[in-house]
């Protein structure tokens, strides 16, 4: 429905106008009226209607003047100017003065609905154009941005263009989103849209569709430390398994400073993006700092796939052999770890957990020929490692199985499970330790595990885990050479911030403060 304003002097004739056409059915309806020309102005600049009707003769001002000072103000509406001087002259003035219709009173009902009609056509042909006008728009700043943001921009275009576009910024960072499950269905909101973050006029991020992906194009500090507190939530709290940030997955380049180097941004997490088989079911997010080390095939560790089946298959049957739970664990994660590193494909490393399954199998059943260990078939190992979308995942059924020979083979004995819980920690607070991927390591479920552990120990596993890292953190602090972003990488933290929240909570003070107080005199 447009806004109709009413501007005369007389009230019998704003009462006739209202009611001299159907007004709704025309698709109008009364936003104000006024009863003279300054009164009209101020209402015209604060309502913005979309048709105005003004008496040619006001007290205070003219209707050719109000208008005309509506239009140097910016109005954009239409306006019907009502006259009882049929001069020419007056009706020139009016049309100069941006008027659409100059219509001699009395007022002929015909004639009125003509020109109404006639300017609703006008509006709708105007709102079609600008329609069709902004989603061209929109497709060519968005054929701009996928261009930019890989590294293809069209030569012709200049600085002023993309100044004109809204794409520059002192600094930008690419996230790209998409659902946390592959079989998921897609997820409620953009990532744009869950940042909220003001971005008026394009400021702040630019979105587009890339190879079927929600990119955005994150611009100047602000945007970059919305991202930062967008990911500290993540931190903080895991999303319901029906909440909107529950069914989002994203990369996250490196930040740059130019719009040169925004393809190496969008390039790292495009990278980040082909390598989520490595990334932990309950982690939403990976970013550049955890892009993989380019393997250095003269490092002597660094030997083929098939001999590293031969290796980690040895050591797994000596601890299964040896009923040592806690040295399971820990190979387990230090194979998931060196796998995350590893530039083979993923077909080949899915390969290389099977071979090394079958190689403990054949082992163990080489050890204990006479024990019902209740092996799966071995077609069955192969069609799960081969479906499973994440390693850690694979990591996980190949801990409960040998769990499984463990138990089968003769160790029915748990009583020392805390303790090997402890020592995992111990020897692994780096990395992202949770409890809900811990438990089935060691055959527990994370409810169960939480509690006994709570009632052992004395305080819960995430306050025993963030006492052992910020312990560590006092430590490497008295040493002034070790950036404090180094040390909250170096005691599992990934994000710089969320450890400043964790150490001031423990200790009572920031990290700067508490390195200030004990340095040396």
């Amino acid at each position: 429905m447009e806004r109709l304003l009413i501007a005369d002097d007389e009230e019998a004739i704003r009462e006739g106008l209202k009611r001299i056409i159907d007004w709704e059915s025309e698709g109008f309806s009364l936003c104000g009226e006024a009863c003279n020309g300054e009164e009209a102005l101020k209402k015209i600049t604060e309502l913005k209607p979309d048709l105005v009707m003004l008496d040619v003769k006001m007290p205070k001002m003219q209707g050719t003047e109000v208008i005309q000072r509506a239009r140097a103000l910016g109005f954009k509406g239409k306006c019907i100017i009502l006259s009882g001087y049929s001069d020419f002259a007056y009706a020139q003035s009016a049309i100069k003065s941006g008027v659409n219709f100059y219509l001699l009173k009395p007022i002929d009902e015909d004639e009125l609905l003509s020109a109404v009609q006639s300017i609703k056509r006008l509006n709708l042909a105007e709102q079609e154009k600008n329609k069709r006008y902004n989603a061209l728009k929109s497709r060519a700043k968005n054929l701009i941005l996928q261009d930019i943001i890989k590294g293809k921009p069209a030569p012709e275009i200049t600085p002023s263009d993309l100044e004109a576009l809204k794409i520059t910024a002192d600094t930008y960072q690419v996230v790209i989103c998409e659902d946390f499950k592959t079989e998921a269905k897609t997820a409620p909101y953009t990532f744009a849209e869950l940042l909220r973050v003001t971005n008026k006029d394009d400021s702040t991020f630019n979105h587009a569709k890339i190879d079927n992906h929600d990119v955005v194009l994150l611009k100047g500090d602000f945007g970059l430390n919305k991202l930062n507190d967008f990911l500290m939530h993540f931190e903080d709290y895991s999303p319901q398994e029906n909440s909107p940030l529950g069914s989002l997955f994203l990369t996250i380049g490196s930040p740059v400073s130019s719009i040169e180097d925004i393809p190496k941004s969008y390039s790292e997490a495009s990278l980040l993006l082909r390598r989520r088989f490595f990334c932990a079911p309950e982690l939403h997010y990976l970013d550049y700092k955890l892009l993989p080390k380019i393997c250095n095939c003269s490092d002597e560790a660094c030997f083929p796939l098939e001999e590293k089946s031969d290796y980690y298959g040895n050591l797994f049957t000596d601890y299964i052999t040896s009923f040592n739970r806690n040295m399971i664990a820990v190979t387990l994660s230090e194979l998931e770890k060196e796998l995350i590193d590893f530039q083979e494909d993923i077909n080949s490393i899915r390969m290389l957990l099977i071979d090394i399954y079958l190689f403990v199998k054949e082992k163990i059943s080489a050890c204990y020929p006479t024990v019902d260990i209740g092996f799966e078939a071995n077609s069955t190992v192969i069609e799960f490692i081969s479906n499973q979308s994440y390693l850690s995942d694979i990591i996980r059924y190949l801990s409960a199985q040998f769990d499984m020979m463990m138990s089968a083979s003769g160790n029915p004995s748990r009583d020392t499970v805390l303790d090997d819980v402890i020592f995992y920690i111990d020897h692994n607070y780096k990395n992202n330790i949770k409890l809900e991927t811990l438990a089935p390591l060691f055959g527990y479920s994370s409810a169960y595990l939480g509690k006994i552990f709570c009632k052992t120990v004395g305080q819960s596993f995430n306050m025993y885990l963030d006492s052992k890292r910020i312990e560590l953190s006092k430590e490497m602090l008295q040493d002034s050479n070790i950036k404090v972003y180094e040390i909250a990488e170096a005691v599992g933290y990934r994000n710089v911030d969320y450890f400043h929240k964790k150490f001031k909570k423990y200790v009572g003070e920031s990290p700067a403060e508490y390195r200030k107080k004990t340095e040396s005199p």
